[in-house]
């Protein structure tokens, strides 16, 4: 794959692969960081993506992997990202906040970034990358099957989550676990 080949085929995928990034790894930062070494090592790859069925697929399932690694290397919080973490939650506690908003789309953002991580992969890629449930199952190594499962799942706790909070207008706001946050 020569450089032009590269500009029109893979760098279009940027905006894409730092989404699906930043639902990961919840920071902008660290999410540049991983869609720029993907590039990096798609370009000292180029080689070989001649050999690559779906170029975005494999770009995606490396932008996962490097996610993971990514928050393993990170597994331990830092002062400012405890004190970061203490105020999301406190904003989290401000369910009379999303009531008066209603904004209902914040809200399910709120609500997906609680779910376990292949719940989130799996919604997102599917309701707002609008992949097909082939192509996820491709980019998350899934079976199919376990695809559907874990987005009905996701779909049903964002649903049920979302009903409780407008409705019910607790101040106690709860994880998709049950926890109080």
């Amino acid at each position: 794959m020569d450089s032009k080949t590269f500009k029109t085929e893979v760098i279009p995928m940027s905006g894409k692969l730092l989404r699906f990034a930043v639902r990961f790894l919840r920071d902008d930062e660290q999410a540049r960081d991983v869609v720029q070494e993907v590039f990096m090592k798609l370009w000292s790859r180029r080689t070989e993506l001649a050999g690559v069925d779906n170029i975005e697929a494999y770009a995606m399932r490396m932008t996962r992997n490097l996610c993971i690694d990514e928050i393993q290397k990170h597994r331990s919080i830092s002062l400012e990202q405890m004190k970061a973490r203490n105020e999301w939650i406190s904003d989290m506690k401000q369910a009379d906040e999303v009531a008066e908003h209603k904004d209902s789309v914040r809200l399910a953002k709120e609500i997906i970034d609680m779910l376990p991580e292949q719940q989130r992969a799996v919604i997102h890629l599917r309701d707002i990358e609008h992949y097909e449930l082939n192509e996820i199952a491709r980019v998350l190594d899934m079976q199919n099957s376990a695809v559907r499962a874990n987005l009905s799942r996701a779909r049903k706790k964002v649903r049920d989550e979302m009903i409780k909070r407008i409705n019910h207008g607790n101040p106690k706001s709860r994880n998709i676990t049950g926890k109080v946050l």
